[in-house]
């Protein structure tokens, strides 16, 4: 993957190049930025320019045969590792080794994508993958062997903060003192769910939001996209290139999320006296908790940030505001006066307790309903 086929960022790509060009390669390095800011195809970046002994922010002009073959992701001394489970063709033990053909899909289709395209892609959204202590055993082997082209060999793990703790504990030793020339990559969104043995060993590089101008010009540029519906949908996508892409193609989760958490609203607004909104409640819980928990997950996420939008339209921050609603008769104008100082962080706490639950395999529909319930107390709250 060349740098020039990643959007925004160059202070990073200058570090890193840099790094490699003055002979200072950290051994453990964790690159944290939120969804759609290019962590990953910039470790993939940094990883050719390593390996292949690149000379220019280009990433070409060294070793032509080793580039050919980072085209192909197929490189023998780059290593992956990211969540996985067991789905129709894996039924046990399942490891990075065994999903190398949709990985591989999945960085050609969507470099950007995320934890949930990725799920999808396995067909285990209704799971939750990890990397488990399998993998962590499988890493521990792969990094055992020489080097096949007797240079560096780089370990790029995706997703690190879903690397369960006795996964962690069997690479801690190995993250502290790899073997000579070799260099760990690890990529997460929340730094804070990185185990502090691991993250302290790591040198930690901050990736921000890509700036609206540079998700712009990425739009104009692959989809040929008209000037005014390129900066709508950047300003929409809030620095997000993968939330940017699937509004382009009206693909997008948050599509049917805006519905569900529509109907969700309406009812728990209506349920105070109202025993039949009550029971749409219960109806709204037991259809969500149908579908996968990392839907659920998503979803519950999508809500911490729809309401936190509305607070800011409610206090006339309009310029931080870029949700646009897309269903009928329902206008974020109008639900921002319920969301105020009085019920902001009571609503906030409990969905993230919500997430919190669901994540350690609570039952889903009691969660929800508990959470509905409550949604129709703090909505009534008013601002003092």
């Amino acid at each position: 993957m060349l740098f020039s086929e990643i959007y925004g960022q160059e202070h990073l790509k200058n570090h890193l190049t840099q790094s490699v060009d003055n002979g200072r390669v950290p051994h453990a390095q964790l690159f944290v930025g939120p969804e759609g800011c290019g962590t990953l195809p910039m470790a993939i970046a940094y990883a050719q320019y390593l390996l292949c002994q690149n000379q220019n922010s280009e990433n070409n002009n060294g070793n032509e045969a080793c580039n050919i073959k980072f085209n192909n992701l197929s490189h023998p001394d780059l290593h992956f590792a990211f969540p996985v489970a067991t789905n129709d063709k894996v039924k046990s033990h399942p490891v990075s080794s065994h999903f190398m053909e949709e990985w591989r899909q999945l960085l050609k289709e969507q470099p950007y994508g995320n934890l949930f395209d990725w799920y999808k892609m396995l067909g285990i959204d209704n799971k939750q993958g990890q990397i488990g202590v399998d993998e962590a055993l499988d890493i521990v082997k792969a990094l055992s062997l020489k080097a096949y082209e007797g240079g560096y060999k780089v370990m790029l793990i995706w997703m690190a903060e879903k690397m369960n703790t006795s996964a962690a504990n069997k690479l801690l030793k190995l993250i502290e003192e790899p073997p000579n020339k070799t260099v760990f990559i690890l990529i997460a969104e929340d730094e804070e769910q990185i185990i502090n043995t691991i993250r302290s060993r790591c040198q930690v590089l901050h990736f921000p939001p890509l700036a609206e101008a540079v998700v712009k010009q990425a739009l104009i540029k692959n989809y040929q996209l008209e000037d005014s519906v390129a900066t709508k949908i950047a300003h929409q996508a809030n620095g997000n290139y993968n939330k940017a892409c699937d509004l382009v193609y009206q693909d997008s989760e948050d599509l049917q999320f805006e519905d569900w958490f529509v109907f969700w609203i309406r009812s728990a607004f209506k349920a105070k006296g109202n025993k039949s909104a009550i029971h749409d409640l219960i109806s709204w819980s037991e259809e969500i908790a149908k579908t996968g928990r990392e839907t659920q997950k998503q979803f519950l996420l999508f809500c911490v940030d729809f309401f936190r939008q509305a607070l800011l339209l409610n206090y006339n921050a309009t310029e931080l505001v870029y949700i646009e609603t897309k269903t009928k008769n329902f206008k974020l104008e109008n639900f921002a006066p319920y969301v105020n100082e009085a019920n902001i962080l009571e609503i906030s706490d409990e969905l993230q307790n919500a997430i919190y639950h669901i994540e350690r395999n609570g039952n889903s529909k009691i969660i929800l309903t508990d959470l509905s319930i409550k949604l129709t107390r703090l909505l009534h709250k008013k601002a003092s």
